[in-house]
């Protein structure tokens, strides 16, 4: 069995001109990060593996999840590579993983994020918002042959 965890970077802020992967999140993306990972943190496996883009806003959010489920941000790798929106290459990405890994949480981009939900996971969901998250399981032993999923979980900041 193999878990994937899809988590949409924080509300960006684009009150400065800056490039697309410099620009910081807002005050209500912090907040909304942290009421979405306050809820996902049962649903948290202690030996999981992150992967994030290498976008300063995913980094941002990555670290404030990371702080509330109390898991190091040491265990951040970040993958330029993750700095996409085109839904093939994040599938790619995911289908990289290595096999010894059962648990992976990806911070990334949309429209990736939401297409890749809606590809493998067996809810429709219009659209992943800021600080989303999403929770799949795939019956495989090999990420590189994973089909269609089960969506375990749900999280969007505006709900609840």
């Amino acid at each position: 069995m193999k878990n994937l965890i899809l988590i949409r970077h924080a509300k960006s802020n684009w009150d400065l001109p800056l490039p697309d992967k410099e620009r910081s999140i807002t005050s209500s993306g912090i907040k909304k990060s942290i009421k979405v990972a306050n809820k996902s943190i049962n649903s948290i496996n202690p030996s999981v593996k992150i992967w994030c883009s290498s976008a300063k806003r995913t980094q941002l959010t990555a670290k404030i999840f990371l702080n509330c489920w109390n898991i190091n941000e040491e265990k951040i790798e970040v993958k330029e590579e993750l700095y996409t929106f085109d839904c093939n290459k994040l599938e790619e990405i995911v289908k990289s993983c290595p096999n010894k890994c059962e648990n992976l949480i990806l911070f990334g981009h949309n429209s990736a994020i939401t297409d890749f939900v809606n590809k493998f996971g067996n809810k429709f969901v219009s659209n992943v918002p800021t600080s989303g998250l999403v929770s799949i399981n795939f019956d495989a032993t090999n990420w590189a042959t994973i089909t269609k999923g089960t969506t375990q979980t749900i999280i969007f900041p505006s709900e609840n």
